[in-house]
């Protein structure tokens, strides 16, 4: 029985509708079934997320993990697959939610593959995002390689209230949801460091660094591509969403070279170094008080406007990163170091 090429490990926590969408697009990779393997890590999700993976599971395995005594039907799987020219999905399943560091490790260390390509439930792949990767990886065998991630062409436009990921270069973040690394480097350095929690938080743009200092090699393979689904948080989902940085804080303490991804190697974005300049200006005199909060309050207008929105979102927007700025002080408190 002839190994995969690649194993396509996928973290999933109740996106039932996603990830069906995410396996669909993989069974219709150009690479061919044969040629690789998919490994589904599920968190704990329901009954809904159940039966989407019941439907698409060649084979299943229960377990808090790799090496946790969790049991795993690979020969099943893999037989299974070798039948038709569908790929073998194989689903591992946690009973308590780990957090993506865990489960991802948890299907690397299952794989069978040795390449190992990362994507999300969130996300659904171009025909030919394996075979854009594994050329690249062909080119480069030692390499990470990074593909490139555009929104959901189907879910635009991304307003004011919406979550996307758009890469189209090499690095900085390194992200999850469009990434290949050779299963020798992952093993090299233990896989993704678990100790970032529950929520997303770094573990991805650790590895990437913690690889990149060891010697190895990146490179950006735009062919294979990977559309984002663009979700709707809502005001409330908004404001959740910008407290959850406090763990990042920890990349920057330990990898300073990520500081150059920073608006002028302390700010997380161009907007808090503005909120933060308007503040420190309320202690000047005022003439250039009020140029600077002016300015502050223009750009604030543009970014409504080119998100869709009308002037009533400028104090939505000043909230949401004041709360972005308090969760990196807490983070920065932590870790040591000064990001806001």
């Amino acid at each position: 029985m002839r190994e995969p090429v690649v194993s396509v490990v996928v973290p999933t926590r109740d996106r039932p509708e996603r990830l069906e969408r995410l396996l669909i697009s993989l069974a219709a990779q150009s690479l061919g079934g044969e040629a690789f393997e998919i490994v589904v890590v599920d968190e704990a999700s329901g009954p809904a997320t159940a039966a989407v993976l019941d439907r698409h599971a060649t084979g299943t395995g229960t377990g808090a993990g790799a090496g946790a005594g969790g049991h795993d039907d690979a020969p099943r799987a893999a037989a299974t697959a070798a039948a038709g020219s569908a790929p073998s999905v194989r689903v591992l399943r946690h009973p308590v939610a780990l957090g993506p560091g865990a489960a991802r490790n948890a299907g690397w260390r299952r794989a069978r593959a040795a390449l190992v390509a990362f994507t999300d439930d969130d996300c659904r792949a171009h025909p030919d995002w394996l075979r854009a990767g594994v050329e690249a990886h062909r080119g480069d065998p030692g390499a990470i390689v990074q593909g490139r991630t555009e929104p959901d062409p189907g879910e635009l436009p991304a307003g004011l209230l919406s979550r996307t990921v758009r890469i189209e270069r090499l690095g900085p973040q390194y992200e999850t949801c469009n990434i290949f690394y050779p299963r020798a480097l992952l093993e090299r350095l233990g896989g993704f460091d678990e100790g970032f929690g529950l929520r997303p938080g770094g573990e991805d743009t650790d590895l990437a660094w913690r690889a990149l200092e060891s010697g190895a090699r990146a490179v950006h393979a735009p062919g294979a591509l990977v559309y984002h689904a663009v979700e709707r948080l809502g005001i409330g989902g908004r404001l959740r969403e910008a407290t959850r940085w406090t763990a990042t804080v920890r990349i920057f303490a330990e990898h300073p070279g990520t500081r150059a991804m920073l608006t002028r190697r302390v700010f997380w974005n161009v907007w808090h170094y503005l909120l933060v300049r308007s503040l420190l200006a309320l202690a000047l005199p005022p003439a250039p008080r009020r140029v600077l909060i002016t300015r502050h309050a223009i750009a604030l207008r543009r970014r409504a406007r080119e998100a869709g929105a009308g002037p009533w979102a400028i104090p939505f927007l000043v909230l949401c990163d004041a709360i972005e700025l308090g969760a990196l002080i807490r983070g920065g408190l932590r870790y040591r170091t000064l990001v806001l």
